[in-house]
């Protein structure tokens, strides 16, 4: 702002306070900011009405599989990709069922908690309807109302994670080092102990009380595309769609939950204001990031890099780089959702002016900031992961780090080669 405003301090704070005034009387900007706070109303009753207890219950003893080590982790591998509306809870929750079992067949907690976060932050940037989903869809939008690239926000964004070369591979390579049990680096030393005392409790009730909201949250996305598309899904709106779905799926849980006797009004109440307080500072983050967004656009960022990377940059590197360079940026700061913040008002413009395949470099951004979250000892999810599994942070960096860079390898020769493609 201050370059913008020849360094004035009183025009840039009027300025400043302009931006957010227009942003905030964008109504796009609005329902993605709406949908951010409801995505935590319903994480929180979903958390709270017991049904992923009752689907871990079910899963674990009615039908009862897990009969060895490798059944262990596959069942949180399985559950680390069915939960997929939160990366923290994912982790938690996948780390709370496979513990116990991990202890039974003496698998080492290292191994479980590369399960848990190999799992969690993957899925959720590949299964958008989630915070995730808010803030990538917001920062893609940002770009489309700055005239950048044009188009449809949910159609451009669902190219660009089936771009999300990292997060697949994260994925295929977990499976694989699961079901036929490959350990590698610093994995083949890793010991079994026994857990300490604190566990995590999961209140079991029904699994339809979590299943039926999800499944609610998928179908609706593509009704009301159909709806504010006027009968054409690939014309409608995202951020009313999003919006619109969230506030349904609530809706559906006061009318499910409550006559069910679930819960009673005043806990549904409670816990909704909880859950959407709890990812209020979600949805602060993503206002900066469109007012980042506006600033970056008027300065004209990333088309003065595109202009300098033109000079020594081919157009086939240009994905690879945005990737290695999103990984960086997520390894020093263990913020995969600050990465894109930076890295997507900068990607796109230096696509566009470099005529390059514009999904491909949000996808690479998006895999960039997963790839260097998981290898960073100060990333939530690093952290979060090692305490669901009852495992050291430097331990579970060190024997996950091997596994990490193979799929962050895969995922740069896959960028690499689909840039000649595109």
């Amino acid at each position: 702002m201050f370059i913008l405003n020849d360094f004035s301090v009183v025009t840039s704070f009027i300025a400043t306070y302009e931006l957010f005034i227009s942003l905030l009387s964008e109504p796009w900007i609005l329902k993605t900011l709406g949908f951010a706070i409801l995505v935590g109303s319903v994480m929180a009753l979903i958390e709270k009405s017991g049904g992923i207890g009752g689907f871990v219950e079910y899963v674990v003893e009615q039908k009862s599989h897990v009969t060895s080590a490798r059944s262990s982790l596959m069942l949180s591998y399985i559950i680390g990709v069915v939960i997929f509306i939160e990366s923290s809870i994912t982790a938690l929750i996948s780390g709370a069922v496979g513990k116990p079992l991990c202890d039974r067949y003496q698998v080492p907690h290292a191994k479980l908690a590369y399960v848990c976060d190999s799992t969690s932050a993957p899925i959720s940037s590949l299964i958008i309807l989630n915070g995730w989903g808010a803030l990538l869809l917001g920062l893609v939008s940002t770009q489309i109302s700055l005239g950048m690239i044009e188009g449809n926000g949910v159609d451009i964004l669902i190219d660009a994670v089936m771009y999300n070369f990292y997060a697949i591979s994260a994925l295929v390579v977990t499976f694989l080092s699961v079901y036929f049990s490959i350990d590698i680096g610093a994995m083949k030393d890793a010991k079994f102990t026994p857990s300490s005392e604190s566990e995590i409790h999961l209140e079991s009730k029904s699994m339809y009380y979590m299943i039926l909201p999800i499944f609610l949250m998928i179908a609706l996305v593509f009704v009301f595309l159909y709806l504010t598309g006027d009968g054409d899904i690939l014309k409608g709106s995202g951020s009313s769609s999003i919006f619109y779905t969230m506030l349904s799926t609530l809706l559906f849980m006061l009318f499910y939950y409550v006559p069910t006797k679930n819960m009673n009004l005043g806990i549904w109440i409670k816990t909704s204001l909880s859950g959407a307080k709890k990812l209020f500072p979600i949805a602060m983050i993503l206002l900066l990031a469109f007012a980042i967004g506006k600033v970056t656009g008027e300065l004209k960022t990333g088309l003065y890099l595109a202009s300098l990377a033109s000079e020594s940059l081919s157009i086939y590197l240009l994905a690879g780089v945005v990737f290695l360079l999103s990984s960086l940026i997520a390894f020093s700061t263990g913020t995969s959702w600050g990465t894109f913040s930076i890295m997507i008002p900068v990607a796109v413009p230096m696509a566009v002016a470099m005529d390059g395949n514009v999904a491909l470099c949000i996808g690479a951004v998006i895999s960039g900031g997963v790839f260097g979250d998981h290898c960073s000892p100060i990333s939530d999810t690093t952290i979060i992961s090692s305490m669901a599994a009852d495992c050291e942070v430097i331990e579970h960096v060190r024997t996950q780090l091997p596994y990490a860079l193979i799929s962050g390898f895969v995922a740069l020769i896959l960028f690499t080669v689909f840039s000649f493609i595109s």
